[in-house]
């Protein structure tokens, strides 16, 4: 209500120098708080801005990242460009792949393993790297995630290469904890870092945190300069930052407020204690499928994100498995006790149990799984 009552429209310095200045603080306070590299920050050359959401920050980057390659290369390559990503990668790099001009054929969907935990392999990207520099394309840009949408799997940043963008869009905020920043480990090899504070840091919709190691090439790609835009008689002294070239938009809202009371509510410890308080619930869910032998955890546990299914006896038809566990997830969604969602993982279909509501529980986690067993005995008996 106080962003949308003060109705500042930040896309210039001079359209409100506080609010694109504070934009800079909360994003340095946000990089210092995952353990983000200094690279990251204004100080250090680098710097971040608040988009409104994954989706616009895979934009720009990719668009970054195509500019600077036509830069070296000509307009003309932009047709051997290739873009990377795993199978578990957010299907919107896909969509901006295409947005940016890199045609549909050029996308690189790379097949990850259970051995693996469903992250990258650097083996796997360097074979198709190979591949494609041999056939003389030109491999523009990787997408590696930190917490994927379906499994919430995390793929190996240090071991990976060209420009790197890291999508840590939910599992980013649980870097806030020291003993989870190690899935951040060699973020200072990535190009760009995005995390979305309004999935699981008590932020509303819409705030994505993107930092760049070098804004000139982000800047590059979307700067415009109308003569109706121009900071005519501002002098020297006005910041070098208008927000209007690090996004794809030229309007733009006050959302730097929104995460700037967020921080001072709560502080670095009240909302590392919010996401340990999530993740023990999770753990607590996991371990009470893992003892219940008509369950199955389908993939290790990551961050706050529980993937499972019915497992039944064996010998039991695949296809018969996943229409009991469609059952069991629509009978469960139905009774308005609870809300999960699903994910097809090779083949199988898998429910998923993500902990992340502010004002979630241990009593509704237990609820939920006294729903559960409640469901599975409707459907298949048993104690």
């Amino acid at each position: 209500m106080l962003s949308t009552g003060l109705n500042v429209v930040p896309f210039m310095w001079k359209a409100s120098p506080v609010a694109t200045e504070l934009e800079q603080v909360v994003v340095d306070w946000m990089a210092g708080l995952l353990g983000l590299p200094e690279l990251f920050c204004f100080a250090g050359g680098g710097g971040g801005v608040l988009h409104g959401s994954t989706c616009e920050a895979v934009v720009c980057t990719l668009a970054a990242a195509r500019d600077r390659a036509i830069s070296r290369l000509g307009h003309a390559a932009i047709l051997r460009m290739v873009v990377y990503s795993s199978d578990q990668t957010h299907a919107t790099f896909q969509k901006g792949a295409r947005i940016v001009g890199i045609p549909p054929a050029n996308f690189r969907v790379l097949h990850t393993t259970a051995e693996s935990g469903y992250g990258l392999s650097a083996d796997t990207v360097r074979a198709a790297v190979e591949e494609d520099v041999a056939r003389g394309l030109v491999p523009l840009y990787l997408c590696a995630t930190v917490g994927t949408t379906g499994l919430g799997a995390i793929d190996p940043v240090r071991e990976l290469g060209m420009w790197l963008h890291i999508d840590a869009a939910y599992a980013g905020s649980a870097a806030i904890c020291p003993e989870f920043r190690c899935h951040l480990d060699g973020a200072e090899l990535a190009d760009s870092v995005s995390m979305n504070p309004h999935k699981w840091f008590l932020t509303n919709m819409d705030c994505c945190c993107l930092w760049v190691a070098d804004p000139t090439a982000l800047t590059s790609a979307l700067s415009t300069d109308p003569e109706y835009l121009k900071n005519v008689g501002s002098g020297g002294d006005v910041s070098p930052i208008d927000y209007k070239d690090w996004q794809i938009a030229l309007s733009r809202r006050f959302r730097a407020i929104k995460l700037w009371v967020v921080l001072r509510r709560y502080g670095a410890a009240g909302m590392r204690n919010y996401i340990r308080r999530h993740v023990r619930m999770a753990e607590w869910f996991e371990l009470a499928v893992v003892a219940d032998e008509r369950f199955e955890v389908v993939v290790p546990r990551n961050f706050s994100l529980v993937c499972f299914r019915l497992r039944l006896r064996l010998g039991i038809d695949d296809d018969a498995v996943d229409g009991l566990n469609r059952q069991l997830l629509a009978a469960v969604n139905a009774s308005g006790r609870a809300f999960m969602t699903h994910f097809v993982m090779d083949g199988k279909f898998v429910i998923r149990l993500a902990v992340g509501g502010a004002m979630t529980e241990m009593r509704h986690v237990r609820d939920v799984w006294e729903l559960l067993k409640e469901k599975a005995n409707e459907l298949v008996g048993g104690s």
